[in-house]
């Protein structure tokens, strides 16, 4: 899929005509900002652990080579494999290749946004091998042939109905909705017998710890451990900007991670595979494989996008976005959705494909507050913007506009006297302080714009007038 500024704007009305997902998106993003809130607030000093986590990060990524050679030598030390994708295309053909090897022909798989951005499951298909989610979310949308909607949560935007409508058709009879235990049993057991059928594993990977060449997983479902310890093969994909040099590191990020996304002091299963089985294991995989995943992340290193490699894909700018919480994560048109999504999607993707993106932001500065590492998307939201003026992606309308309002707010006093102008000679379009204008002239087209204000903002302020107030 792509993002052009019409597919946008047409799947964003689709999303806000629908009072059943508008409904969903309010209480389930509200519940996680709640959890997240309350969750931080039993830090003893959460900020100055943001500040350090910031640290770190940008530490990290100004020494990624030095440190993924670091964790190369020490996951081959361990006895895994470790393969470099430079893009997904690649990271696919890996992923087939070593199933082919082994003679797989069903993988169970464990929540993984990178698997998602490489496309995976349909190269695995293609392929005639049979991947099987087993998150329960990730599941659910995959028997709907759905997208994920959210990094953390990938169904929350459908009902219990539709889910034991989905259950049903799979178990072969009629689950009612209202008996979540029976859904949840019935569920349980079909992926039981997926896992036990399945001789591969493939996983993401939330933290690659350098120190010892360990892949981290972090999982409310114990899915993750099923999944990285039944098949006699483990394939992680894990993208290049996830290395924690030391264990030190990593538990700051753990400790942000679960409290950021769901309000956990930790996620209930965190798990790490430090190579294959050792002998007298009684479980455990047979062969390690670890693909590392480049696909355009080593293209931002160095540019005024590098921060973006900080996300550590907790999903908390999502549930406090105005503009996620309207449209949903699927009228995004890629995995990663929400202000995060709005930045990496053009990088990853193509700026072209997602030229809407950029502007699917109230820029009100509310996902820099929530991310645990600081991450400035609204700068870069406002870069891409500018990018797209400089390579002509949107129409020369569209680019004289921007051009002349960055011209008029570097020129004060003429934006004043312009602005002065524009509250003048408006009267005649406003009426009972919203615009009067016929709907077919209305640029907000379902919503009718408010006044200029009698007087501007900076009037105010110099007037004394705010300080008043106050």
């Amino acid at each position: 899929m792509t993002a052009h500024i019409n597919e946008f704007r047409q799947r964003a009305k689709t999303s806000i005509a629908d009072a059943r997902l508008q409904g969903a998106l309010e209480g389930a993003t509200g519940h996680l900002r709640q959890a997240r809130a309350e969750s931080l607030a039993d830090l003893p000093d959460v900020e100055a652990l943001r500040d350090h986590f910031k640290e770190v990060r940008s530490a990290t990524l100004a020494r990624l080579a030095h440190h993924l050679e670091t964790f190369e030598r020490n996951a081959l030390a361990a006895g895994a494999h470790v393969h470099w994708a430079g893009n997904a295309e690649t990271a696919c053909q890996i992923v087939i290749d070593i199933a082919r090897q082994q003679g797989v022909t069903m993988a169970t798989k464990s929540k993984s946004m990178a698997t998602e951005e490489i496309r995976l499951n349909p190269a695995l298909q293609a392929a005639g091998i049979q991947p099987v989610e087993t998150d329960l979310g990730e599941w659910i949308v995959q028997l709907a042939d759905e997208p994920p909607s959210h990094i953390v949560a990938p169904a929350f935007h459908m009902t219990r109905a539709q889910v034991a409508e989905l259950f049903s058709k799979e178990a072969g009879k009629d689950l009612p909705p209202d008996d979540i235990p029976l859904l949840t049993s019935e569920a349980r057991a079909i992926l039981r017998q997926k896992f036990l059928a399945s001789d591969m594993g493939i996983s993401g990977g939330n933290i690659a710890v350098a120190e010892t060449g360990s892949v981290v997983l972090v999982t409310n479902e114990g899915n993750g451990r099923m999944v990285t310890s039944l098949p006699k093969v483990h394939v992680a994909v894990v993208g290049i900007e996830k290395i924690a040099p030391t264990w030190d590191d990593a538990a700051v990020w753990l400790s942000l991670l679960g409290r950021s996304s769901t309000g956990q002091h930790l996620t209930a299963y965190t798990t790490a595979v430090t190579g294959p089985a050792r002998p007298g294991d009684p479980d455990g995989p047979q062969e390690v494989h670890i693909v590392l995943l480049d696909n355009r992340r080593s293209h931002q290193l160095g540019t005024p996008y590098e921060e973006a490699l900080q996300c550590i894909r907790c999903g908390a700018c999502l549930n406090i976005c105005p503009v996620y919480r309207e449209v949903g994560g699927h009228a995004y048109g890629n995995p990663y959705s929400g202000p995060i999504g709005a930045v990496i999607a053009p990088l990853l993707f193509g700026l072209e494909a997602y030229e809407a993106l950029p502007h699917a932001s109230s820029l009100c500065v509310a996902c820099l507050e929530v991310c645990p590492a600081r991450i400035d998307l609204p700068r870069m939201l406002l870069q891409l913007r500018a990018d797209e003026v400089d390579r002509r992606i949107i129409p020369w309308y569209e680019r004289a506009a921007e051009r002349g309002l960055a011209w008029a707010f570097t020129h004060p006093r003429l934006y004043d006297r312009g602005a002065n102008a524009a509250r003048f000679l408006g009267r005649p379009l406003f009426k009972d302080g919203h615009s009067a204008v016929p709907r077919k002239l209305n640029p907000a087209q379902q919503r009718r714009l408010p006044a200029l204000a009698p007087r501007s903002f900076r009037q105010r302020w110099a007037s004394g007038e705010l300080e008043e107030e106050r």
